[in-house]
């Protein structure tokens, strides 16, 4: 059980790496899109390329955050079966959500999504916009990035509730536990 609990521990500090960094495009979104409109506004000036920008951050960002969001269990549920589960049902209601939902989910994501993505590339796909930015591939890259975080947390989700369930709850990180933890 060790080596799983190692497995979820490394998926879990990529996942907070991941969401770290790319949290701060927040603050640079609302300067970006600040920008915009004062220039906008105030100086008569249009910037197509600073609008793309603002938008391609804010796309960046919350498809490199879900897993994260996920990590710190932000996602949506249905709290009211859920919170007053006990720990083995809340371990193996996780268990069946990943398996059925969730990795199959990104399997799907990431199965549609490549071929759009290495078309983009192969292309070096720009803005649709005339003067947008430049580098719209990379952009489409981070569909993958969403499937392949997603899934990998699912992973350490799955492992967390085969811990638990396993009656190892001790190899299951303190931030990693349910927030309405009872047995």
């Amino acid at each position: 059980m060790a080596p799983l609990a190692l497995v979820m521990r490394a998926v879990n500090a990529l996942n907070r790496l991941v969401g770290n960094v790319f949290a701060w495009l927040a603050p640079a979104i609302v300067i970006v899109c600040f920008w915009v409109v004062v220039e906008r506004y105030f100086f008569a000036n249009t910037r197509l390329w600073m609008q793309d920008l603002y938008v391609w951050l804010n796309g960046a960002m919350f498809t490199a955050v879900a897993g994260y969001a996920l990590y710190r269990n932000d996602h949506v549920r249905v709290d009211i079966f859920f919170r007053p589960a006990s720990l083995r049902r809340k371990a193996f209601l996780d268990l069946i959500g990943v398996v059925v939902f969730l990795l199959p989910f990104a399997y799907i994501v990431w199965t549609y999504s490549w071929p759009n993505v290495a078309r983009s590339w192969a292309r070096l796909e720009p803005s649709a916009n005339v003067g947008g930015m430049p580098g719209l591939f990379v952009l489409r890259s981070f569909i993958l990035g969403f499937a392949a975080l997603l899934a990998l947390q699912g992973i350490a989700m799955a492992i967390r509730s085969v811990l638990i369930l396993g009656g190892r709850s001790d190899l299951v990180p303190e931030d990693f536990r349910y927030r309405y933890e009872q047995e």
